[in-house]
This record gives C-alpha cells, structure tokens and sequence, in this order.
C-alpha cells in the first residue's frame, strides 16, 4: 500500500475503540522493524520522525524510506511530523510526502496557539493536522517543558477554532524516561473527550504501564505516541551485539540485532492498542 491519510486510520479507531501506535524512528532499520511488526499483526502504522530526528536526516530522506517501504507493505502505512516546532517545517514535511503534520505551539499563549495551528490546518489542507493544548512534561528534542494539565473547555475552543484533525491532550505524561510511574488524570481525559470530538492523542507513553494506556484507549484515545522506549531498546540491542561480537565490523550485523528488538517491542505495543486484526 501507498501511504494513507492519518486522518482515515484515527477515525477508523475512534469508531472502533481501539488506538493505532505511532512509533518515532531515527534510521532505516527502526523504519523496517515498525512496518514488518504491523504486517506481521495485520495492523495500521503511523511512522514518526521529530524535528530533532529530521536534523539527522532531512523529511525528504524519510519520506522517500517510507514510501518505497509503505509500497511493499500489505497493510496502511502513515508517516507523520510529531511535535513540528514550526510553520516552515510543516511546509517542508508537507512538500516532501508527510501523509500528516503535528503543530506544537503548546509553549506559546493560548491566542498564539490558535492562530499558529489554524494557519498549519489551513496552509496544509487536505493533509490531517494534530495540535497540543497544554504541556506534556519532559524532554522531546529541545522541547522541554513541566507539565500544565489541559483545560477542557480550552480545548472545546482549541479544536472548534483551530480545525485540527487529532487533538493532544497534557493528561499527566512526560516525555522521556519516568523516574516514578506516572499518574494520569483520567477523570480529566474523560472530559476532554466529552468536549472534543476529533480524536485525541497520546504522547509520553513510553513507560506508561500497558493497563493504564489501555484505560486510556477505553475512554477516547486513538493515537498512542511511542519514542524513548524504541530508542532504548534499538540500543541496547546494538549494545549487546557489539559485545557478543566483538570482530563484527559489518553495520548490518549489529544494526540487525536493534531492528530485531525494535520489532519486538512494537507488536506488543500495536497488541497493547488493540490495533492488531484492524488493517
């Protein structure tokens, strides 16, 4: 399959109360590991890269990885922008294929947030476009912020003015590694969704206990976000093949062993949503 709308995989699940996993890759191995995994659980797949990542390699690069993946895969494929920190990036993701965009102005003020994200939804059409409205707490990239919990009827505002396709909310989350289990706010989840209708999203769930993700899926969330624990697990997989062969000098051979890991990891993820059998 060719890429597919974001937009049409998330309102699949939202109907179907189950989430779709959208796993952030930094190399080519990590590209193959997610989309093998998905077919491998006859799931859908949402494919990220962050601003950071796409300072490694430019959108242009991942999109044509993607796409010439995406076209062998026998199950829907997406590859959006997560946390994209500005207008111009979007424009360039856009340009280079992205089946969808996130705009993160949640750092600035309300007002600013509305008018940046509305001029993305608008610019970008008919491509889906995810926002945020409050902070997720942590480190992504060089996006650092404590977590301001998301106001509900902020929210209803947010996402009736601005247009989005997919609304993230700060429910308590972190990006990052915890230092202690999180504490959602579920009761506060619960009204968001009672207030917004496009799907909601969730992000800083590497290390989020999988019953506490699921109870979020059971109460709105669609898109659940995974970066640090594939970054994790890809390298200690290389980590533990370097030293188990110590002669290797064949980059294949030890990035092999983290795209193994990276597999792994995302099919209990994809079960974990409940995406698996939906494709």
């Amino acid at each position: 399959m060719s890429f597919t709308d974001t937009r049409e995989i998330l309102l699949k699940a939202q109907a179907g109360g189950y989430a779709v996993g959208a796993f952030n890759v930094e190399n080519l191995e990590m590209i193959q590991a997610v989309i093998s995994a998905a077919e491998k659980e006859n799931s859908p797949v949402i494919i990220q890269t962050t601003p950071g990542t796409l300072k490694y390699a430019p959108p242009e690069a991942f999109a044509g990885g993607v796409r010439a993946l995406a076209a062998g895969a026998a199950v829907p494929v997406a590859l959006h922008l997560d946390h994209g920190n500005s207008y111009e990036l979007t424009e360039r993701c856009r340009n280079a294929g992205y089946s969808s965009l996130m705009i993160d102005g949640s750092l600035l003020p309300f007002e600013e947030n509305v008018a940046l994200s509305a001029s993305v939804v608008k610019a970008s059409s008919p491509l889906p476009v995810e926002a945020e409205l409050g902070t997720v707490g942590g480190k992504e990239d060089t996006h650092s912020a404590e977590i301001l919990y998301t106001d509900p009827a902020l929210a209803e505002e947010f996402a009736a003015r601005t247009g989005i396709s997919s609304f993230a909310p700060a429910i308590g989350t972190s990006h990052g590694v915890y230092k202690a289990e999180p504490k959602l706010n579920l009761a506060l989840l619960d009204e968001i969704r009672s207030r917004v209708s496009v799907p909601l999203v969730l992000h800083g769930t590497s290390g989020v206990p999988d019953e506490t993700v699921r109870e979020c899926i059971a109460r709105g969330i669609c898109k659940v976000n995974y970066a640090t624990e594939l970054r994790i697990t890809f390298s200690a997989a290389v980590r533990r093949a370097l030293s188990e062969m110590p002669d290797a000098f064949d980059p294949k051979k030890y990035l092999g062993e983290g795209r193994k890991a990276v597999e792994e990891k995302v099919a209990h993820l994809i079960r974990v949503c409940g995406s698996d059998g939906k494709a």
